[in-house]
This record gives structure tokens, sequence and C-alpha cells, in this order.
């Protein structure tokens, strides 16, 4: 269901304007983790898998000599290659769990907002086959809940957010994504468990800030697969639930809705790991 979902224009379009802005905490950790492993050497290859949209394969492109992003739906990687703006970064359609790569070639393995999605074990063993001696695996994503803070208005705000955090996870119990909500719950400790490799840490709880607006948040849920599930589902109400969530927060920002700047507070966490 989920990857029905993603491999629709319309939603891949949605996806790559909404979703939230691409961590500069985490890509500057992931880089500074690369850099320590390899020790400096010139980095010939990285893979971003689950790239999506090419949100966070683009960061990568200024550190490596080439970029590959792939992705299983096609719609996903026709609007990354459209939005694409550096030469040395290509994508293609491809399977976490079979990566379109030789043994021993990639200086990278990234995934960010996607591993929750693959069948772990067959992610992580592809993964230490396709990287050279020294190179690192890194998956992140973050963890389904927020917080927004604005003047004295947070808590007013944070009670509507937190019943739109509450409805995702009601649309979360098929079967497909039980699995998908526990990966993002426990924060990658089945992903890092699952790693064979000694050289390796898990980052928990990274603070990550950044502003939005009313229709952006809006934007952002609708950017939620689940959320697009539920849509599928029950169209009246889920577009019934969106609209009276953007009029609630409106009452409570009154005439500073249009304008108001809102800091919308969540957690990352990120699995890294190094083949020696």
């Amino acid at each position: 269901m989920a990857a029905q979902v993603f491999n629709t224009m319309p939603f891949s379009l949605l996806y790559h304007k909404y979703m939230i802005p691409v961590s500069n905490e985490v890509t500057s950790m992931v880089l500074s983790y690369v850099e320590e492993k390899t020790n400096g050497r010139p980095l010939d290859m990285a893979l971003d898998v689950g790239c999506g949209t090419g949100r966070y394969t683009l960061p990568l492109a200024p550190h490596f000599k080439k970029v590959l992003g792939i992705d299983i739906c096609d719609s996903q990687i026709n609007v990354a290659k459209r939005y694409n703006t550096a030469n040395n970064v290509s994508y293609m359609v491809a399977s976490a769990e079979r990566l379109p790569v030789e043994n021993n070639s990639v200086d990278l393995v990234s995934s960010g907002l996607a591993a929750h999605f693959f069948t772990i074990d067959k992610f992580v063993n592809e993964s230490v086959r396709v990287l050279k001696t020294n190179g690192c695996l890194a998956a992140h994503g973050y963890h389904p809940s927020s917080e927004i803070e604005y003047r004295d208005l947070s808590h007013g705000l944070n009670t509507v957010m937190s019943e739109v955090w509450n409805l995702m996870w009601q649309q979360s119990t098929t079967p497909d994504l039980t699995q998908t909500g526990a990966h993002m719950l426990d924060q990658f400790q089945t992903l890092y468990e699952a790693i064979p490799l000694k050289d390796k840490k898990w980052v928990k709880d990274i603070p990550v800030k950044f502003q939005v607006s009313v229709p952006e948040i809006i934007g952002f849920i609708q950017s939620i697969c689940v959320f697009q599930i539920y849509l599928e589902k029950n169209e009246k109400e889920a577009k019934q639930f969106l609209a009276q969530t953007e009029e609630r927060m409106r009452d409570v920002l009154g005439e500073e809705a249009d304008s108001a700047r809102l800091n919308l507070h969540m957690k990352h966490y990120c699995v890294l790991a190094c083949k020696h």
C-alpha cells in the first residue's frame, strides 16, 4: 500500500515540495563520519538508497566523484531527475534489497527517511557487500512526533498537532505499515542490531528545528504516506480532518495566521557503521 502511494506523480510532487526540509545536522554528521573513517581519501561513489525525489541525494554531490540515487518507485525517480542540479548525480529505479552495483565499489551507502520501508536484513547484507574497505553505511530518519513553538501560543498549536500524529498512528495499523511504524518508533534499533559490522554507532534524539507556515504544515501532513492511505480509504473524512486542522491552527494564531513562521521541532536518529 505504501509503495503504491509513493508511485504516483501527484504524491511525488507533493512529497518533494512539502516533506520536512533536509536536516543539515544529520547530513554534516554523516559526512564527518565518512571523512573520519576514510582518513580523508578521495571519495569515488556514494549510493543513496530509497532516494525518493533526491532531497538527500544532492547534498552528497560536492563530496563524491559520482552519486547514484535509487528508489523502487518510478514517479519518485522521475521527479528526482526533473530537479537534478548536479552533473555527477544520476538516478535509477532499483530495490534496496538488490543494490545495482558491484562488490566493494561504494564509499558510502546512505539512506534518508526511507530505511523503515526496507526488508532490513537484506538491505544490510547488500550494503556490506557493496561497500569498499573503510566504506560507510548511514541510515537516518525522524521520530513521528513534533513540537511547535510560537510565542505564547505553543500549547494550543501542539494540542492540534498531537491529534494529527495520533490519527497517523491509527491509520498505520495495516499489516504492511505496522512494522514500518515500529522501525520509526525504535529509532532504527532493529537496523542497528542487524548490522554485522563491529564498528558501528547509533545516535538517537538528534534535535532539528526549522520554520514553517500554516500552509506548509498542512502540506507536510499531506506528504506523509499514511495520510494518503487515509485519503484513499475515506476521502471525505480525510479532507474534512485536514481542513479542520488548518482551521483550528488559524483560530489559535488569530490575526497572525497568515504571517506566522512557526518553529517546528523534531528529533532525528542515525545509524552509522564502517566496514573494515
